[in-house]
């Protein structure tokens, strides 16, 4: 078996959640050590930067890949798997384990023949899952620390045929926004709904009417998403509650449309909990930008897929999802790009989930070959 899928089955068995992945960052930067490259570690509170210099005639200019640590909190369902989790409640439902054993196989064939001009980067971040992770390692110095002029991620992707490749030019995922909604009424007896004022009913009128903000109020041809995903009350079986809270999150492309879904959003809770003799509060956060690819970053990412797997894939629908890589594109340019899971795959953040060992060795081919072409002997193009 390969040594990447001994990484990649170790990591998956011992899963962390983001900012705790202090076991999984001492595996990433003992095995960058052992491959000769210079390792700074905590960058970002768990990051780990490696850094390998090209040693080919001049210095030429640095890039950056990275890969993502961190496991979600979730419980994994595959008791078959030797390999499956043995952390409680976590699990590499993302495929953050097979994006780090990749990123290593990648650092693993450059030290072996660095005959390249310049220096590469190699970027494990903690903390993807929430995005906060990136800009923790921006804000602890990346840029400055370990300058870099172009950046590049990856992630793969179920559904997508097993060793494909998807490199688009623009915008590729959407930002997220997150709100809670909450409705104030007064509670009392279950028997007695003439004596309180429900914050149920005026939470269930708000949801309904949060539909309508895609449907009626945002030009349709910019893609929106506005989801209620969860309702929680301090009420029993026999108590109406005092409150009703609303979480959710939004997705856009541009900041006009998160700034109009915020503004419908307030409008329509306060109306609406005011109509029912209630109060509302909307506490409205932004928790990812949008991920946008840069055409010449692009351009030299989908000219290493055809390197490496002989073919590629430039254009695709824009997805609603968000990545926390956005960050670091919003600074550098760059390009995000998706490797193929398989058709059979289970999607992500399932419980079923597992990243498809076969995909390592492509994805550290793609990587080895996209810095022989921005690090050629010139310095890249």
């Amino acid at each position: 078996m390969d040594e990447a899928t001994l990484w990649r089955r170790h990591l998956h068995a011992h899963p962390e959640a983001g900012f705790a992945e202090h076991a999984t960052a001492a595996f990433v930067a003992e095995r960058l050590e052992g491959f000769g490259l210079e390792v700074a570690r905590g960058v970002g509170g768990t990051g780990v930067v490696g850094t390998l210099r090209g040693q080919a005639r001049g210095e030429g200019r640095a890039i950056a890949l990275r890969a993502d640590m961190d496991a979600l909190c979730q419980t994994e369902a595959a008791p078959d798997r030797p390999w499956r989790s043995t952390v409680p409640g976590r699990m590499h439902a993302c495929g953050h384990d097979g994006h780090t054993a990749a990123l290593l196989a990648a650092a693993r064939r450059l030290a072996a023949r660095p005959d390249f001009s310049g220096t590469v980067h190699f970027l494990f971040q903690p903390a993807e899952e929430h995005g906060q992770g990136m800009q923790a390692m921006l804000d602890d110095g990346l840029l400055e620390r370990f300058p870099f002029s172009e950046a590049y991620g990856f992630h793969n992707m179920p559904g997508l045929e097993r060793g494909t490749c998807v490199a688009p030019e623009g915008p590729v995922m959407a930002a997220e926004d997150n709100f809670e909604v909450t409705i104030t009424g007064r509670g009392g007896h279950a028997a007695r709904p003439h004596m309180v004022i429900d914050p149920i009913v005026a939470a269930a009128a708000v949801v309904l009417e949060l539909q309508q903000i895609v449907a009626r109020r945002l030009d349709p041809s910019e893609p929106a998403v506005v989801s209620v995903t969860e309702v929680t009350t301090n009420g029993l079986r026999n108590v109406i509650p005092d409150w009703a809270r609303l979480s959710g999150d939004c997705r856009s492309f541009r900041p006009e449309v998160s700034a109009a879904i915020e503004a419908e959003m307030r409008r329509i809770a306060l109306s609406v909990a005011a109509a029912h003799g209630a109060a509302a509060e909307v506490v409205y956060t932004r928790s990812f930008v949008p991920t946008v690819n840069a055409a010449a970053p692009t351009a030299a990412a989908r000219r290493a897929a055809r390197a490496a797997l002989g073919t590629v894939t430039e254009s695709c629908p824009r997805m609603m999802t968000s990545e926390d890589f956005a960050r670091l594109l919003e600074r550098v340019p760059g390009c995000f790009v998706f490797f193929g899971n398989g058709t059979e795959s289970p999607p992500l953040h399932n419980a079923a989930f597992d990243f498809d060992d076969r995909l390592l060795e492509p994805i550290a081919a793609w990587a080895e070959a996209l810095v022989r072409d921005r690090l050629g002997l010139d310095g890249g193009v």
